[in-house]
C-alpha cells in the first residue's frame, strides 16, 4: 500500500508548523487549503490529509506515503486520476475515509531531486494576486531587494496546471530543468493562478521562505502600484552567490544546506 494512517510518524516539528502557517492572521490559507510534509529516515514522506485544516490538524489529519510508487505513477504516461486517487486512498479511522492531498504529487516531486526534510505549500493572497496577473511569470524573475534573495534566492514558476496528474508532471519536468541549470533544487516554487511551495531543511526555515515570499509579493504590488518594478537584475546578484558569508547567512535563515 502506498498511502497509510500513521499518527505515530508524525512528528511535533510538523505540526507546529502546519498550525503555524494556517493562522488567519498571515493570510497563507484559509478551509482546508495547503498542505505540509515531512520527509523521514527510511524515505516515507508524512503530508497532511486531503480535507484537514492547516491551523487545526492534528497527528491523524497526516498520511503516511512511500516516494518511489507515487513517482512510477508520474512517470508513467498511461496513469490516469483513477490510479492516483487509489494511491493516495490510506484506508478508513472511525468512519472516515482518509486520502493523502491532491498535491502529495508536489512533495513527492521535490523528494525525487533533493532529500529535503520538509515542504510547505500554500495560497498566500498577496502572492497570488501576482500569479494570477498579467506579470506571474515574470514578477518574481529578478530580485528586488538582497534580504529578499538571501531567503528566496533563485525561484521558480511553473504556469498553472490542475492539480493532480497534470501539475505533478508539469512540476517535476520543471523541477528537474531547474536542478539541472542551476545545480541545486529552488527553495521557493511559484505556481502560477495557485500558490507558492517552500522547500527547506528545516521547519523554521519553511516558514522564513513562506512569509518572505508573502513579503515579497506585497512589495511588488505596492512598486507596480508607485509606477513598476525596478529589480536589481541578475548582472548586480549573481556574485551574491558565490559569497560565503551569503551562504552562511543564507543557511541559517533558510535552513538551506546543500
Amino acid at each position: 500500500m502506498t498511502a497509510r494512517i500513521a499518527p505515530e510518524l508524525v512528528s511535533d516539528e510538523l505540526l507546529s508548523l502546519t498550525e503555524r502557517l494556517g493562522r488567519a492572521d498571515r493570510d497563507l490559507v484559509i478551509l482546508a487549503e495547503g498542505n505540509t510534509s515531512e520527509l523521514l529516515a527510511d524515505g516515507t514522506i508524512v503530508v497532511k490529509a486531503s480535507g484537514s485544516s492547516m491551523v487545526s490538524a492534528t497527528a491523524s489529519d497526516f498520511v503516511a506515503v512511500e516516494v518511489e510508487p507515487l513517482l512510477e505513477v508520474l512517470r508513467d504516461p498511461d496513469a490516469d486520476q483513477e490510479r492516483l486517487t487509489a494511491e493516495l486512498d490510506a484506508g478508513e479511522t472511525n468512519g472516515r475515509r482518509v486520502r493523502a492531498s491532491i498535491e502529495t504529487l508536489i512533495h513527492v516531486a521535490v523528494r525525487a531531486f533533493a532529500p529535503a526534510r520538509y515542504v510547505a505549500h500554500t495560497h498566500p493572497t498577496a502572492v497570488v494576486s501576482l500569479l494570477a496577473s498579467i506579470h506571474a511569470e515574470t514578477s518574481f524573475a529578478d530580485a528586488v531587494y538582497s534580504d529578499e534573495l538571501m531567503v528566496l534566492g533563485r525561484s521558480l514558476y511553473i504556469p498553472y496546471a490542475q492539480p493532480g496528474l497534470e501539475l505533478g508532471r508539469l512540476f517535476l519536468e520543471r523541477l528537474g530543468q531547474h536542478v539541472e541549470q542551476h545545480g541545486e533544487t529552488p527553495s521557493l516554487i511559484l505556481l502560477g493562478n495557485h500558490g507558492i511551495v517552500a522547500v527547506s531543511d528545516s521547519a523554521d526555515g519553511a516558514e522564513a521562505i513562506s512569509l518572505m515570499a508573502v513579503k515579497s509579493a506585497r512589495v511588488r504590488l505596492g512598486a507596480l502600484q508607485a509606477g513598476g518594478i525596478a529589480s536589481l537584475g541578475a548582472d548586480v546578484t549573481a556574485h551574491y552567490f558565490d559569497r560565503p558569508d551569503f551562504r552562511e547567512r543564507r543557511a541559517a535563515l533558510t535552513g538551506t544546506v546543500r
